[in-house]
């Protein structure tokens, strides 16, 4: 029997870093363009565009756009996204 050679792992990140604080944002944008089309089913012609619209066009990129808060940072001690592992088999 030949002994199996064990794979090294490389770990790469996307970029992005979501943590607890965009999730919530991103949870109030989809709440907001829900109640949107609640009041345009209903027929409210008024608040409802305005709605949708502040719900697609600034809650969401907000949500996903917005930092990592420095209290984050500090507790993982990096400022990579999120990781991404890959098997590389060594030579």
């Amino acid at each position: 029997m030949t002994p199996v050679k064990k794979s090294k792992k490389a770990t790469y990140t996307l970029g992005i870093d979501f943590d607890r604080r965009n999730y919530i944002v991103l949870g109030i944008g989809l709440a907001v363009i829900v109640l949107g089309f609640i009041l345009l089913a209903l027929s409210d012609i008024t608040l409802s565009p305005i709605l949708l619209v502040l719900g697609y066009c600034v809650i969401i990129p907000l949500g996903i756009l917005l930092p990592k808060s420095k209290s984050d940072e500090a507790q993982s001690g990096s400022k990579g996204g999120v990781p991404v592992s890959q098997d590389i088999q060594g030579s």
